[in-house]
């Protein structure tokens, strides 16, 4: 099972990347779990249909002890299944504290021995890394992490951070980093100003991804550049990711994992 973590600003396209990340993944035949960790709970809604599925803490709150899978993991377009922590009503407690609690009830209700997936992919907030939003890092959830970023200054400045702390906690032996997906913005010189970003921060582009209205068409439709633009030329870009992901991640069978 290979477990990646991705990070960045939000409004960067983290969760856009992310869920047609996991559409080509799974076109490939891989058994994927998408796992939101932001309090918006809108990572997955892309490949549920353009719903909002019920978090975590959403469930917990309203079932208690009774809480079971089911209630809490949704299959999406091409079998994804379909993971939103949630978080508390805003300005109304930690929603770092929100992803702890939510990753502690997957872990008791055994989520990744139950659905055996191939691939977990966490999507977090990446505008502070603290608390919650660190344990996708920490903790030995995810084995390696990788930041999306436009060449926008701020988008830069929030991948820097993310790859700090990626390396403090490195030296414990949790994730490590695995490089940058570049979200383009169409800014001028863009490329070569995050290939400077990336030789600073000491990573790689491990994928290009131009700006397209194939993409925002295909949310429009509440889906995946896969289930809504059959032609689009987005996917080879996002099958080429897949497979960048793919050949920069770690296989580890179920038996030494942390099961969830």
């Amino acid at each position: 099972m290979r477990k990646i973590a991705i990070y960045g600003k939000g409004g960067i396209g983290k969760s856009t990347t992310t869920s047609n990340l996991s559409a080509a993944l799974a076109q490939q035949g891989y058994k994927v779990m998408q796992i939101g960790c932001d309090p918006k709970a809108d990572s997955t809604k892309t490949i549920m249909g353009g719903k909002r599925i019920p978090t975590v803490l959403e469930q917990l709150k309203a079932k208690g002890d009774d809480l079971q899978l089911s209630d809490i993991v949704f299959t999406g377009f091409g079998g994804v299944l379909c993971v939103e922590s949630g978080g508390p009503t805003p300005g109304i407690g930690c929603a770092g504290r929100g992803i702890i609690s939510a990753f502690e009830k997957l872990e008791e209700l055994n989520a990744f021995g139950v659905h055996q997936p191939d691939i977990v992919i966490y999507d977090v907030l990446g505008d502070v890394v603290c608390g919650g939003f660190a344990m996708p890092i920490r903790e030995g959830y995810a084995k390696e992490v990788f930041i999306v970023s436009s060449g926008e200054m701020m988008s830069l400045y929030a991948a820097n951070n993310i790859a700090q702390a990626i390396r403090n906690f490195g030296k414990r032996g949790y994730a490590k980093l695995g490089g940058l997906i570049l979200n383009a913005k169409n800014i001028e010189n863009e490329q070569q100003i995050v290939q400077q970003a990336v030789e600073e921060i000491g990573t790689q582009v491990i994928q290009y991804v131009p700006r397209s209205a194939d993409i925002q068409a295909a949310e429009a439709g509440g889906g995946t550049v896969f289930e809504e633009l059959k032609e689009s030329p987005m996917h080879s870009v996002y099958q080429s990711l897949a497979n960048r992901i793919l050949e920069l991640t770690c296989d580890v069978p179920m038996e030494e994992e942390m099961v969830f």
